[in-house]
């Protein structure tokens, strides 16, 4: 009401309201669960689905594709009818349940039929698109992204082609995790079904990210060639000096000289990570969120840093006393780049 005030006062002209809609609309949004409620919902979920599916395994469904097919297609239906009929967190829970348990029996089915892996997959990624096309839930939305990427990455690593599309799938998440927290403003305001898919999105995608991420930040668990792990590196790195050039007009930094050390410092702490892009895609994440102050992107980025860099210098075959000057170094810089920026911050507010 405050701000209808100050917008009344400051214009020249009348400018009239709906204030009871705007009042409703944001009371509305007030009552909106938390996200960590919702990701409550969403494990609670998984894990009534995997009992009913252990059920169904006892009931012997999984002899019959088509009792598969039907069941799993009748599972999804009435997921996205109770998402349209109802909006309670306990229903959410019922409707994520039957929703997963949907794509994981019409996944068993197509494998039935022996229709081909790829197919199924790609079947899938059809379906979650359409989903997203129809049912505009926060849930169902976030959890449409996690399986449109999930059979994305499963096709890289059934063909086994993950030493090149690995890094072609990592390139495209950050043109389009870079976009999307760029332009927030642009997109929820092209249209209602943009402005409720762009959260669940958002968040479907950082988590995306993060989880390919693990791919390239864990030594092992692919077979993938180091002689080009550097190409994720190029383009996530690339990425976040765009983003730091951007920070100069946040933080108000004008002169040359400043900015070029900057550059430099940026890219010299860059340059150890470039065989590990997980570290850099964790720090493009924090950014990406600081700047646009989305703070559940923000804990997912610390928290994915502090595990790929632990996990980074546990496979350096390095000595026990490296390690920990490299980790004491690291950490001197950092501290050393959050002063810096916190001093500019207050600077500016003074101004």
């Amino acid at each position: 009401m405050e701000l209808l005030d100050y917008l009344q006062t400051t214009e020249e002209k009348i400018v009239e309201f709906d204030e009871e809609s705007i009042v409703a609309s944001y009371q509305k949004n007030n009552d909106n669960q938390s996200f960590s409620i919702k990701i409550l919902s969403v494990f609670g979920g998984i894990l009534v689905s995997l009992a009913f599916l252990g059920f169904l395994a006892l009931a012997g469904l999984y002899d019959s594709e088509i009792g598969l097919m039907l069941f799993g297609t009748l599972c999804m239906a009435g997921a996205i009818w109770i998402n349209k009929k109802y909006d309670k967190i306990i229903i959410d829970t019922v409707s994520i349940s039957s929703f997963i348990i949907g794509f994981i029996l019409l996944g068993f089915g197509f494998n039935l039929l022996g229709i081909s892996a790829n197919i199924v997959n790609i079947i899938l990624i059809i379906i979650a698109f359409c989903s997203l096309s129809i049912v505009h839930n926060y849930l169902l939305s976030f959890i449409s992204v996690l399986i449109i990427n999930g059979c994305i990455i499963k096709l890289i690593l059934s063909n086994n082609a993950y030493n090149n599309l690995i890094h072609v799938y990592i390139f495209a998440l950050v043109i389009i995790v870079t976009y999307l927290f760029m332009k927030e403003a642009k997109i929820i305001t092209a249209s209602k079904a943009c402005s409720k898919l762009y959260n669940p999105i958002r968040i479907g995608l950082t988590v995306s990210f993060l989880s390919g991420l693990i791919f390239l930040g864990i030594k092992g668990i692919l077979a993938i060639s180091p002689d080009y792990i550097w190409l994720s590196s190029i383009i996530i790195i690339s990425a976040i000096v765009y983003l730091v050039s951007i920070l100069f007009g946040v933080l108000q930094i004008n002169k040359t000289r400043q900015k070029i050390i900057i550059y430099i410092v940026t890219i010299l702490l860059l340059l150890p990570t470039a065989l590990s892009p997980a570290i850099s895609g964790a720090i493009l994440i924090i950014l990406l969120s600081f700047l646009v102050n989305y703070k559940t992107g923000l804990v997912l980025g610390i928290i994915a840093f502090i595990y790929f860099i632990s996990q980074y210098y546990y496979d350096l075959n390095f000595t026990l006393l490296t390690k920990s000057i490299l980790l004491f170094s690291s950490g001197i810089l950092f501290i050393a780049l959050y002063l810096f920026t916190n001093k500019k911050r207050r600077i500016n507010e003074k101004i």
